[in-house]
């Protein structure tokens, strides 16, 4: 007789939503997958709409006390969500690795850079700003809390793009209500959890739901603001919905990041960091580098030398503490990248490395490079938010400047160069967010970020991000 088959390993179930100050379950639920292995290893609660009203209730009952808390105590409270953070880590990062399929180390390290950025964003002081003072009048321009801020987060970063704008709305005196993209919810449910114990009952809630969980908090007439992270598609669709409220709205959409390769470079040193700002969690960074124009003159050492990055580089499971580069977070996205890798493959552009889909589970493709493909192409129009990179060819500053810029996307780029001069006049042409020189995908908290053209409305980080949660008033005094 042949023995009966295993019984599947039971998900794992230990989640909750956290709803003015409790964390509860819900009635309905959906199946997380391990990217890695194409299989569900956890079940997720889904959240109803009557318990997303309750979330919004709760968040406003508790505005006008939270608002009432002077910045430095609403300071301490942010501290000690990073603290806890910190203390944390281990058990965040393995679950976040599980469920979005970073390596292990970079799952620790975005954890501890959403502890970072919220430090840093807390030191930031909001002033009260005189514009007249005379003997007529004193006119002066100051900012109170919106009420209640919705932030819809993505697949790709969760925890930390969830802990910036959360950071930002609680400091300046707003509760709020979190949900996270249902390909990557429970490491944000399992924070939701540490905020249970920091914060007062309603300052945050956390729910998990699919995308109509979404549509009904930037339609809900409870929310003021909904600060969004995603794609450009989706954020459309949210500053619609959110118009018949007229709420306010922050969007950090999509990019097609340039990098501009100049003659002047030494290419083994600088090709280790384009690689890096390309691939790091295998593309899926909206900040990442997507096309990389190199100059003639040093374009095939460049590519070789991108090339040889490549081959060495390792994927696999982002538990193999050896994996430098995991799956694609997701089939549907899996998919998208692998339609973009056979048009490539089909218009005849020449690959450098990578661009075979290896046998087994998992969502994975290695780092791709390619190069000799036209400007038309899906690869180079495209956001591929994959591991998959063109390196395209110049000879002149003004058309490099002009191919860099032809592209409904505007978040950020770089420029290389010896001469950092050079750099800076070529960098101040382009039309994006942010244009580093001689790096990419540096950010800080005291440093605002976001998108031009259709990368996005507003800024995170800096007084402008956090003044972007805030309502300006005027008060304007009559003097005798």
């Amino acid at each position: 007789m042949t023995a009966p088959p295993s019984p599947a390993p039971a998900l794992r179930s230990d989640f909750g939503h956290l709803i003015d100050g409790e964390v509860v379950g819900s009635p309905l639920g959906f199946e997380v997958i391990n990217p890695a292995t194409g299989t569900a290893f956890a079940r997720c609660p889904q959240a109803t709409r009557a318990q997303l009203d309750a979330a919004v209730a709760a968040a406003r009952r508790a505005a006008p006390r939270w608002a009432g808390l002077p910045a430095a105590g609403r300071r301490d409270y942010i501290l000690g969500m990073a603290a806890a953070l910190r203390k944390q880590v281990e058990p965040l990062a393995e679950l976040l690795t599980r469920e979005q399929g970073k390596p292990l180390g970079q799952s620790r390290d975005e954890i501890g850079r959403a502890a970072t950025q919220a430090e840093g964003m807390v030191q930031i002081e909001i002033r009260t700003d005189t514009v007249v003072d005379d003997a007529q009048r004193h006119i002066e321009l100051g900012w109170f809390p919106l009420g209640v801020v919705g932030i819809i987060t993505p697949w790709n970063a969760p925890i930390n793009l969830a802990a910036g704008p959360l950071t930002a709305a609680l400091y300046t005196g707003n509760c709020a209500v979190l949900k996270p993209s249902p390909f990557a919810p429970l490491a944000t449910l399992k924070f939701g959890e540490i905020l249970a114990a920091i914060f007062p009952r309603g300052v945050v809630n956390v729910l998990a739901g699919d995308d109509a969980c979404g549509a009904w908090m930037s339609a809900h007439p409870g929310i003021d603001k909904i600060s969004f992270t995603g794609s450009v598609a989706t954020g459309k669709r949210v500053m619609a919905s959110c118009a018949g409220t007229l709420k306010r709205v922050t969007l950090e959409l999509g990019g097609n990041d340039a990098a501009i390769v100049l003659d002047d470079v030494d290419v083994l040193t600088i090709a280790p960091k384009l690689f890096f700002a390309a691939f790091v969690n295998s593309g899926q960074v909206c900040m990442a580098i997507k096309r990389i124009y190199v100059h003639a003159k040093i374009h095939d050492a460049l590519c070789a030398a991108l090339a040889a990055e490549a081959r060495k580089a390792k994927v696999g499971d982002g538990l193999d503490p050896t994996t430098q580069f995991g799956p694609i977070q997701n089939r549907r996205q899996y998919e998208r990248v692998l339609g973009i890798l056979e048009d490539t493959r089909r218009r005849g552009a020449r690959f450098l490395a990578g661009g075979e889909v290896p046998a087994g589970p998992g969502y994975f493709l290695p780092p791709t490079i390619v190069a000799d493909i036209a400007e038309d192409s899906r690869l180079v129009q495209e956001e591929q938010f994959g591991p998959i990179v063109p390196v395209l060819k110049f000879t002149d500053i003004d058309d490099v400047v002009a191919r860099a810029n032809d592209t409904r996307y505007g978040l950020a780029a770089s420029v290389w160069s010896s001469d950092p001069q050079r750099a800076r006049a070529i960098a101040a042409r382009l039309e994006v967010g942010t244009a580093w020189i001689n790096q990419h995908r540096a950010t800080a908290a005291n440093v605002p970020f976001g998108g031009a053209k259709e990368s996005g409305i507003g800024r995170h980080y800096a007084e402008m991000g956090l003044k972007s949660n805030m309502e300006a008033r005027v008060i304007s005094l009559l003097r005798g």
